[in-house]
C-alpha cells in the first residue's frame, strides 16, 4: 500500500504572480490580434460609411466562423497542461497532433458558408449595397480559415507549454504586416491598384498565412516544444484522441459560438435599423472586443492554471488559482467602463474620417452604444473568466448548455423585444447584450462555485 503525499498548496500571492507571468502575454497576444481586426474596421471606415457598414457584417462573420476555432483550440490547454502535470509526455503529443487534424476539417466544413455569403446576408434582411460589398470581402478572406484554424490550434499548445512570448512576437509581427498591407492594398499606396475592401480581404489572408508558417516553425523548432514532435507522422491518425478532443472542444467551440451568435445577430439587427445604426455599432463592438481580449487573456491562463492544480489534484489549489484569475479581470473591468463612460467621444472618432458627411450621426450613435458597453463588463469578464476556470475542470457540456440559453432565448430575445418592440432603437439591442451577459456570468460562475458539490473536482480524495 502506497501513501501519496498531498499536494503543498502554495500562498494567494504566488496564485496571482503566476497568473500575471501566463496571463500578461496571452492577454498582449490577444490585444494584439483584435487590433489586427480593428486596422481593418478603421481604415475600411475611412473609405466611407457604406463600406464601414458592409465590414461591419463581414467581419461580425469572419469573426463568428474564426470563433469556432478558438473552442476548439482551447481544449488543448486543459488537455496538455493536465497531461504534464501527471508527466504523461505521449498524451500531451497525441492531443496536440489531433486537434491540429480537427482544427483543419472544421475549417474546411466552414468554407462555403464565406462563399455564398451574399445570399444569407441578403435573406437577414440587409440592404443589397451592403450584402454585396461584404461578399466581396468574404469570398477572399474565407482562404483564411485553414491557416487561421491552424495557427489557433499551435498558439494553445504553446501556451499551455507556457511558451507566451514568442506567441506574442509572431502575433505582433502579424498585425504589423497585416496594418502594412491594408494601407497598400485599400488605398493602393505603393504602385498596387486601390482594392478597398477587396484590399483589406487579402491583406487578411496573406497575414494568416504567414503566421501559420511561423507557428509551425515554432512548433518544430523551439527547444521546449521540439521534444513532443507533434508534426512527426502528422498524417497518422489517433482516434482516440481525436474525438477526446472533439468531446472536450466542440462543447467549448459551440458555447464561444453562443456568445459570438449573440453579438453576430445584434449586427444584423442593427443593419435592419439603418447604415448609421450599423457603422456605430461597429465602432462600439470594436472598442469592447478590445477590452474584451484582456479576460479573455486571463481566461486562457486560468484553463491552463487550474487544469495543472487538478492534475496534481490540488483541490485548494484551484479555487486559489482561480481566485487569482477573477481578483485580476474584474479589476480591469471596472477601469475599461471607466474608459468607456468617460471618453466615448473621442474613442470613437478614431474610426472615422472627419470630413465624411456622416461622421457626426454616427459618433452620437456610437457614444450610446459605449455606454451600454461600459455597462456589461463587469458581467462579459465574470462570465469568460469562469469559462476558463470551468475549462481548466475539462467541465464544457453544461456551461455550453448555460451559454446556449444565457445567449439566444434571453440575449437575442430580448434585444429583439427591446429594440424594435417596445421602440429603444440600438440602446435597445444592446440591452439585449447587457441581459445575456448578465444571466451567463451568474450562472457559470454559480457552477464553478459549487464544484465539489457538482462532482467536478473529489476533494475527498
Amino acid at each position: 500500500m502506497s501513501i501519496v503525499a498531498a499536494p503543498t498548496t502554495k500562498p494567494f500571492a504566488n496564485h496571482l504572480r503566476a497568473t500575471l507571468v501566463l496571463g500578461l502575454p496571452l492577454v498582449a497576444m490577444q490585444v494584439t490580434q483584435m487590433l489586427i481586426n480593428v486596422t481593418d474596421t478603421v481604415m475600411v471606415g475611412w473609405l466611407g460609411v457604406e463600406e464601414l457598414a458592409a465590414g461591419v457584417l463581414a467581419f461580425q462573420l469572419l469573426f463568428t466562423v474564426l470563433i469556432f476555432a478558438l473552442g476548439i483550440a482551447a481544449a488543448l490547454m486543459p488537455l496538455v497542461s493536465s497531461a504534464l502535470a501527471k508527466g504523461e509526455t505521449r498524451e500531451v503529443r497525441r492531443s496536440a497532433r489531433m486537434a491540429l487534424w480537427v482544427l483543419l476539417l472544421v475549417s474546411l466544413a466552414f468554407q462555403p458558408l464565406l462563399l455564398f455569403s451574399e445570399g444569407f446576408l441578403l435573406a437577414l434582411g440587409q440592404k443589397p449595397t451592403t450584402a454585396a460589398l461584404a461578399a466581396e470581402y468574404l469570398i477572399i478572406a474565407q482562404w483564411s480559415l485553414v491557416p487561421a484554424f491552424l495557427m489557433n490550434g499551435l498558439r494553445n499548445f504553446l501556451a499551455a507549454l507556457e511558451r507566451t512570448a514568442i506567441i506574442v512576437w509572431v502575433t505582433v509581427a502579424m498585425a504589423l504586416l497585416n496594418g502594412l498591407l491594408n494601407w497598400v492594398l485599400i488605398f493602393g499606396n505603393l504602385g498596387a491598384p486601390a482594392l478597398g475592401l477587396e484590399g483589406a480581404a487579402w491583406a487578411t489572408l496573406i497575414a494568416n498565412g504567414a503566421g501559420c508558417v511561423a507557428m509551425f516553425a515554432v512548433a518544430k523548432f523551439d527547444p521546449v516544444a521540439r521534444p513532443f514532435e507533434i508534426l512527426t507522422r502528422l498524417w497518422k491518425p489517433d482516434w482516440q484522441a481525436f474525438f477526446k478532443v472533439c468531446r472536450l472542444g466542440f462543447p467549448i467551440s459551440l458555447m464561444i459560438l453562443a456568445e459570438a451568435g449573440l453579438f453576430a445577430a445584434t449586427s444584423i439587427m442593427m443593419g435592419w435599423l439603418g447604415t448609421i445604426e450599423l457603422a456605430a455599432h461597429g465602432i462600439a463592438l470594436q472598442l469592447a472586443s478590445i477590452a474584451f481580449m484582456v479576460p479573455l487573456g486571463l481566461s486562457q491562463a486560468a484553463s491552463v492554471r487550474v487544469a495543472g492544480e487538478a492534475g496534481r489534484s490540488d483541490w485548494s489549489g484551484i479555487g486559489r488559482a482561480a481566485n487569482a484569475v477573477y481578483l485580476i479581470a474584474i479589476g480591469f473591468a471596472f477601469v475599461s467602463a471607466a474608459i468607456f463612460l468617460i471618453f466615448p467621444e473621442a474613442l470613437s472618432r478614431l474610426f472615422l474620417d472627419a470630413a465624411n458627411t456622416d461622421a457626426d450621426a454616427v459618433i452620437a450613435a456610437a457614444v450610446s452604444l459605449l455606454f451600454m458597453a461600459a455597462l456589461f463588463q463587469i458581467f462579459d469578464t465574470l462570465q469568460v473568466a469562469s469559462s476558463g476556470n470551468l475549462r481548466g475542470l475539462q467541465d464544457t457540456t453544461w456551461p455550453m448548455v448555460i451559454a446556449a440559453f444565457a445567449y439566444w432565448p434571453v440575449g437575442v430575445g430580448l434585444a429583439y423585444v427591446l429594440g424594435f418592440k417596445m421602440g429603444f432603437g440600438g440602446v435597445g439591442v444592446w440591452g439585449g447584450l447587457v441581459g445575456g451577459l448578465a444571466v451567463a456570468s451568474i450562472a457559470l460562475t454559480w457552477r464553478f462555485m459549487r464544484r465539489e458539490q457538482l462532482g467536478l473536482v473529489d476533494a475527498s480524495r
